[in-house]
């Protein structure tokens, strides 16, 4: 993978750095961001990271993560360049309010906007966090063990560690090369898969238990109600979307999230040929081929009814 000399230049001649993640930032998000702060800082650069929203606990392993802020002020008056990773609109992140020198975006989603002084968007890279690998090789940066275990949660993130349609064999070689470098993939699994607290778990029984399948599409969803019941947050239904796509029928999953009065968000995984980036690019939204999301206003009823209708013009939920 070939870094754009574009991005290293701006890079390099740059002091102040702020690196913004978007919201509801999942692990390949805070990984490349973390990883990347850390190798830019041993460069000499002073980095501030950016989440509007607070890291899910299942992330609280990596290294550097408390240095996470939503309170962007002290490090606005510099006027630091922005990189955006992993999204590349500034309202993904929530940052189109705040006022930056200019703008970076490194990101790997197949639903483009048009933003950012200096792009670099590979929609055929694995994860961000693979494309941050790369950057830091060209920067000349070594790979310590935080930074290892950053980068390696990032890619098995959004590989299903190593289990989705996009696990390469570049992905793997660089992997190992993480692995050697200190990244310990056996506690990183555990801390994100098995170490849900019993809330959360709990949480995860009620919303399945609204499962209704319908034309190879698993449909559950999530109320402010049920967050209420079990104690539980939005950050809480990290992964969710990707259980009922353990069904042999189903092609695409769904969960629906209520977030205000008849609003939704819906999350989209899929498996196969499916192209969930499509369906949610239709209703504004967007991601990856196969995971992907968008918010909806409407009533729940009229929510799934429009999904099914988008998936079943695209052909989505017959592939």
């Amino acid at each position: 993978m070939k870094v754009p000399e574009k991005i290293l230049s701006g890079l390099k001649k740059e002091k102040s750095i702020f690196i913004a993640a978007h919201i509801n930032p999942d692990g390949d998000a805070l990984g490349a961001a973390l990883a990347l702060a850390e190798a830019l800082e041993s460069k000499g650069k002073e980095t501030f990271v950016y989440s509007r929203d607070p890291v899910p606990a299942i992330y609280s392993f990596l290294p550097g993560y408390e240095r996470i802020s939503s309170d962007p002020r002290s490090m606005l008056k510099h006027r630091p360049v922005m990189v955006l990773l992993d999204c590349n609109s500034p309202e993904r992140a929530a940052v189109e309010k705040y006022g930056f020198k200019s703008s970076i975006v490194i990101d790997h989603h197949e639903t483009e906007k048009d933003f950012g002084d200096i792009k670099w968007i590979d929609p055929g890279a694995a994860a961000t966090g693979l494309m941050v690998f790369y950057l830091l090789k060209a920067l000349g940066v070594g790979i310590t063990k935080e930074i290892a275990t950053n980068l390696y949660t990032a890619i098995s993130t959004d590989t299903g560690t190593f289990r989705y349609s996009n696990t390469s064999a570049e992905v793997l070689k660089v992997s190992a090369e993480l692995v050697e470098a200190g990244a310990p993939p056996n506690l990183i699994a555990e801390q994100i898969y098995e170490t849900w607290d019993r809330k959360r778990f709990r949480l995860l029984v009620i919303a399945l238990n609204t499962l209704e399948i319908r034309k190879g599409i698993a449909i559950t969803h999530i109320t402010k109600e049920m967050f209420r019941r079990t104690g539980t947050k939005p950050a809480d239904t990290e992964n969710f979307s990707n259980l009922p796509r353990m069904i042999e029928s189903v092609k695409i999953s769904a969960v629906f999230r209520e977030t205000g009065r008849d609003m939704w968000k819906v999350s989209l995984r899929s498996k196969g040929a499916s192209n969930v980036a499509r369906i949610a690019e239709f209703f504004d939204g967007g991601g990856h081929k196969n995971a992907a999301g968008f918010s909806i206003k409407g009533d729940l009823k009229s929510a799934r009814s429009a999904l099914l209708k988008v998936a079943g013009n695209l052909n989505m939920n017959k592939r």
